[in-house]
């Protein structure tokens, strides 16, 4: 029944695209359907990367679930960027990196069985690799507030902050895959996708992203001003937790089942990877 509603609930997306295209809808009505159609969307990505994964093995499985399961939000931020957004750009990005690791972690912990274990050695590389995000990122931050007042300054500053997250980010990429290309590849388990198929979907599902996030982007400064709340708020906590709901739920029903290992690597590596 859950996934026949989800299923159902993707028609959200051309629904919300005709509803911009044909009518005149206001922008505080868009972006509540945008909003909304993201979270069927999310769940569509990661249910053809996790069928895609058992096509490629578990190093570029896990690399595609990881990069393909932040695409919303980070989507979002990029169209952000592209509309002169930067407070949307900070609160998007920041605010899933806090809903992984608070709401979503405490969340499984909560839900989970007692005793279960966690790989401990995993989880203290991805809280590390969180941890040198934010000294990074607060290093241009420091010089924004104590330094001379000119914006040319800070940009200068974050340049260098972002190339070093970069090759970081896709120094880590490259020890997982050497790590898990020694394993044996498993056969695809009964009932997944054709390659072919999981492709197809995660291309339109990505497509589909885009379209409804420019929506959602460009209605966002009309719906902030309608309810009374900030910018920065709504991308914090509306557009973090819609762009990342699917994964979350996964998450948390991964956890109930008794899975914490995997529950946990979804909620901290997830944050770890918009970090950097």
């Amino acid at each position: 029944m859950r996934r026949q509603l989800l299923w159902g609930s993707l028609l959200l997306a051309p629904a919300t695209i005709a509803v911009d295209k044909l009518t005149g809808a206001g922008d505080v009505a868009l972006f509540v359907l945008a909003a909304i159609a993201l979270v069927p969307l999310a769940w569509l990505i990661g249910e053809s990367t996790e069928h895609a994964a058992e096509h490629t093995g578990p190093g570029i499985g896990g690399f595609l679930n990881a990069s393909f399961g932040n695409a919303p939000e980070l989507i979002v931020a990029l169209f952000a960027v592209g509309a002169n957004l930067p407070v949307v750009v900070r609160g998007s990005l920041s605010g899933s990196v806090i809903s992984n690791l608070l709401l979503v972690y405490g969340i499984t912990q909560v839900a989970g069985p007692d005793g279960a274990r966690i790989d401990r050695r995993s989880l203290l590389t991805q809280i590390g690799l969180v941890g040198a995000a934010v000294v990074a990122l607060a290093l241009p931050a420091a010089l924004g507030y104590t330094g001379p007042p000119e914006r040319h300054t800070v940009v200068v500053a974050s340049v260098p902050v972002a190339i070093l997250l970069l090759l970081l980010y896709l120094a880590v990429v490259g020890r997982n895959l050497r790590r898990h290309r020694k394993r044996e590849r498993e056969a695809p388990r009964e009932g997944a996708w054709p390659l072919s198929a999981a492709l197809v979907a995660l291309a339109a599902a990505t497509g589909a992203t885009a379209w409804v996030s420019e929506i959602l982007v460009h209605s966002l400064h009309a719906f902030a001003a309608a309810v009374g709340l900030s910018e920065f708020f709504i991308a914090v906590v509306i557009v973090a937790i819609v762009g990342n709901a699917a994964e979350h739920g996964g998450a948390i029903l991964i956890a109930r089942g008794g899975k914490m290992r995997l529950a946990t690597e979804i909620a901290i590596s997830s944050s770890a990877q918009v970090a950097l």
